[in-house]
């Protein structure tokens, strides 16, 4: 099955339609193009769909950067959760939205990887003919957290006691298919160790259950991690960057015990395709100047969230392709679907 990502043309005869597409989408964009420099662009409110419900590590980093942007176009950028199909409402919805720039979808792995088409069946959207990238504006690593019923003062000690007790250990994710959930089978694969996937559709109640002992362990982005920093029943053990982070002393990276390994998501921004490029460009270079203020990245660090360098859509186009590439082959190998 062929990764379909964001910038990334299909092979076969689909690639052809899909090519056949998006030259009639540049020829639209050109007749539109004189129309579009004649208006002053935006000149009504920009809604920014975000594919996950309010409190998440999407939500958070979302709204920053929402903020910085209204502030550089001069209109507000309204933020719009619409949670439903790990991503899959939110970007069929943006798919079908008129190509004028006043909808945005916050791309991310599942809906612009590609990794959404692997795990759901009848998509509504395809992330290669359906989006044009705008930018990426923000990565963030995870944090394992561990309630404290599991002994062990680090991931090391954890991993010695789940080989100890196959079967016994749960870990809770935001659903099959999630960064969370692949992080977590990546980790059990490379040591070879028996553990429980617990999927949830709701992140609070994944979070309550972990609190409560229900649920053993749970991998979660830096920012949501924040809200269980001083919490007495859980713990973390480790990070997915490849060195420690400086906001959560003493928690180890889990290259330590994993040479090499390393995870993170990224957030970025893309339209429907057939948006008139100078609409992407002006988005684009209000995404760059915001990436730019060290206000703007202060803001980002404060939640765990690391702050894109400025660049052009193709490089983001990239980073969506590579990190399809990483992840798909696990996807296949677990045959994982999602409902």
């Amino acid at each position: 099955m062929t990764i379909a990502c964001i910038g990334a043309p299909r092979s076969g005869a689909g690639g052809t339609a899909s090519r056949r597409g998006v030259m009639l989408g540049g020829a639209a964009a050109l007749l539109a193009a004189p129309r579009l420099a004649r208006a002053a662009w935006p000149e009504r409110p920009i809604r920014l769909v975000i594919p996950y419900g309010g409190g998440g590590q999407t939500d958070i980093v979302s709204r920053v950067t929402a903020e910085a942007l209204a502030q550089r176009l001069g209109q507000p950028v309204v933020a719009d959760n619409r949670p439903g199909g790990a991503g899959n409402l939110a970007a069929e919805s943006v798919a079908r939205a008129p190509a004028d720039g006043y909808t945005m979808l916050v791309a991310t792995m599942g809906t612009n990887s590609g990794l959404n088409a692997l795990l759901y069946r009848n998509l509504g959207y395809d992330s290669a003919r359906d989006f044009a990238p705008v930018g990426m504006f923000c990565t963030t690593s995870n944090l394992l957290i561990v309630h404290n019923s599991v002994p062990g003062r680090d991931f090391t000690e954890v991993v010695a006691w789940i080989r100890a007790n196959p079967g016994r250990f749960n870990f809770a994710s935001a659903g099959v298919g999630a960064i969370t959930h692949l992080i977590m089978e990546d980790v059990g694969a490379r040591l070879n160790l028996d553990m429980v996937h617990v999927p949830y559709r709701q992140t609070t109640n994944a979070m309550t259950d972990l609190m409560a002992g229900r649920v053993q362990a749970r991998c979660l982005g830096l920012p949501e991690g924040e809200a269980l920093r001083r919490s007495e029943s859980v713990r973390p053990v480790a990070v997915t960057t490849p060195a420690p982070r400086a906001e959560w002393p003493g928690v180890p990276p889990m290259s330590a015990t994993i040479p090499g390994f390393e995870a993170s998501t990224y957030f970025g921004l893309a339209v429907p395709a057939r948006t008139p490029p100078e609409v992407v460009a002006r988005l684009n270079a209000a995404l760059q100047e915001a990436l730019g203020d060290e206000r703007v990245r202060a803001a980002y660090a404060r939640v765990g969230a690391d702050p894109a360098d400025p660049h052009p859509p193709e490089v983001f186009a990239a980073r969506a392709v590579r990190d399809g590439e990483r992840w798909a082959p696990l996807i296949r190998r677990l045959n994982l679907v999602a409902e």
